[in-house]
């Protein structure tokens, strides 16, 4: 693993189809950071060597987005 979490891509296809295991909300891709976002549940799921890892133990709290 080389640790550059820019190089974290995700087919555009399978993108549209992953959801937050948490709330079943789409996941945003951050690629700058590696990671899959899910603003509805406050977490970021992070992306190692390409593949998603949708483990809430292995996820990221973030802010909870503002509610509107």
């Amino acid at each position: 693993m080389t640790g550059d979490k820019r190089a974290a891509t995700i087919d555009p296809w399978l993108l549209e189809r992953l959801v937050c295991p948490v709330t079943r909300t789409p996941l945003v891709l951050d690629e700058a950071a590696g990671e899959l976002v899910s603003a509805a549940a406050g977490l970021a799921y992070p992306i190692r060597d390409g593949v998603p890892v949708l483990l809430v133990e292995e996820a990221r709290q973030i802010a909870p987005a503002p509610m509107a």
